[in-house]
This record gives structure tokens, sequence and C-alpha cells, in this order.
């Protein structure tokens, strides 16, 4: 089943997070979410499940050095990683804390963003209504998050296809239909949510797609839970690094105010 076309060993969570923030899809989605804050000088803006610091230093440019700029993370090897890359922004700080019980009080920002956070969490309902709590009236939340029932994957026996998603949608990811859920979990906390932007990215180059979705290793756990048999696993792997590649996934910007 092995295929050399792809990666086989876990990344470091940090180095991963890194090697896709340094995309062009994520340059671009991280862009847009910025213009869909609108953070304006002065303003206290909130990165929640901030992982070590990747977006705190365009958030700290957009609130200005009269602004303030909160990045929050639950793992304190990430937050230590992004303390260290942001000791030179006077107007950042970083906190370990739980997104479900936020170490902030009632009403402390304009602004906060998740991105490919909730998709994560325990309570992502109870996360909404704690980020609801921290926002001022008339705050901004904007989410990214992927479904990843809408993953498609190109091959010439698509029940390996669905096989391969349905594995990735049961049990890879905690909330994997989260990007569709967040209009109507965010109007259940409080929110409005007057912007809903759907982006689909697709991707043609097979190892620059393993980068993001570890095709390998997230075939190899598919057998082993039954979704996939070795002889299937093989045949799919053999066409995705050698047969022209196709894939695509549905992410979800979504825009809330408090």
């Amino acid at each position: 089943m092995t295929s050399t076309a792809f990666e086989t060993a876990t990344p470091d969570p940090i180095a991963y997070l890194d090697r896709v923030a340094a995309t062009d899809l994520s340059r671009s989605y991280k862009g847009r979410m910025l213009d869909e804050l609108d953070i304006r000088p002065g303003q206290t803006a909130l990165d929640l499940g901030c992982g070590p610091g990747t977006d705190l230093a365009s958030l700290a440019q957009a609130v200005t050095a009269t602004g303030t700029v909160i990045g929050v993370d639950h793992d304190q090897a990430t937050v230590d990683a992004a303390r260290e890359r942001t000791s030179d922004q006077h107007t950042v700080t970083v906190r370990l804390g739980d997104i479900h019980d936020l170490p902030l009080p009632d009403r402390t920002a304009d602004r906060a963003r998740t991105d490919r956070v909730l998709q994560h969490v325990a309570d992502p309902a109870l996360a909404l209504r704690e980020i609801h709590r921290v926002l001022r009236p008339g705050g901004r939340l904007v989410m990214g998050e992927p479904d990843w029932d809408t993953l498609t994957i190109d091959h010439p026996d698509s029940g390996l296809s669905r096989a391969y998603t349905q594995y990735v949608t049961d049990k890879v990811v905690r909330n994997s239909r989260i990007g569709r859920q967040l209009p109507r979990l965010a109007t259940g906390a409080g929110f409005a949510v007057p912007s809903v932007i759907a982006i689909t990215p697709v991707f043609r180059d097979a190892q620059a797609a393993d980068k993001i979705l570890g095709l390998e290793r997230t075939t190899q756990r598919a057998v082993a839970a039954g979704y996939l048999t070795e002889e299937a696993a093989g045949r799919w792997l053999d066409h995705l690094s050698t047969g022209p590649f196709l894939a695509a996934v549905t992410f979800y910007i979504v825009v809330a105010e408090s």
C-alpha cells in the first residue's frame, strides 16, 4: 500500500501549521478573512486558537500602535512559539486558555477571528457563546472552516473516493461538517450573520495536496478502521500518485456580528 510519492511520517504540529500558512491558498483566504474583519486603528482584536502566532503580526498592523491584539491557545508549546515570534510586537499578548472558557472579561474586544479551530473543539456552540460574551456590542467575528463532507478526490473507482471522504468525515475531524453549520450555530449563540463566503480550492498537484491532506497517512488509518481494504488502498494511492490528480473541498468564511 505504501507509495513513495507521499509523506508517511506525521509532521510536527507547529511545522505543519507553518507549512500550510505558507501556501498561496492559505495566504489568499487569510487575506480575505482580514478584509472581512474590517479592523480599525485602536481596536482590540482576538485571535482565538492562534497557534504559533501566524496571524498575530497582521492583526497588530491593522490595529496599529494604539490598539491591542490578544492571542489565545490551549497548547503551551504553541503559546510559547507565538510569544517568541511576537516578542517585538508591543501591542500583542498571548495567553494560554480554553476557547470554551476564555480568560477574558465580558465585552473585552471589538474583533475576533477563528481559523480552522472550531472543527476541532469539543463544543462549538459553547465556544461561540463564549466569543459572544467577550465581544462588545457591534463587534465582529470572522470564522474560517472547511466542510470535510465536501471533500472530492477524483479516482476511476468513485467508491474508493466516497470511502476515503467518509472516513475523514466520520473519524479524522471531530466537527467535520462545521463549515455548513457555522451560520446556524452563530445565530444560536446570539450573533447576526450578514455574510457567508464559500471558497472551493482545487488541487491539481498530488504532492501539494498531500502536504495539506496527508493522503497516505490518512489512507493507512482508513484501512486500519475498516473503511478500505489493503488492496483497495493500494489501487487508490497508485492512481493518486501517477494519474492526473484533482481534489477539492469547500471552505467557508462566516462573518458574525454581536
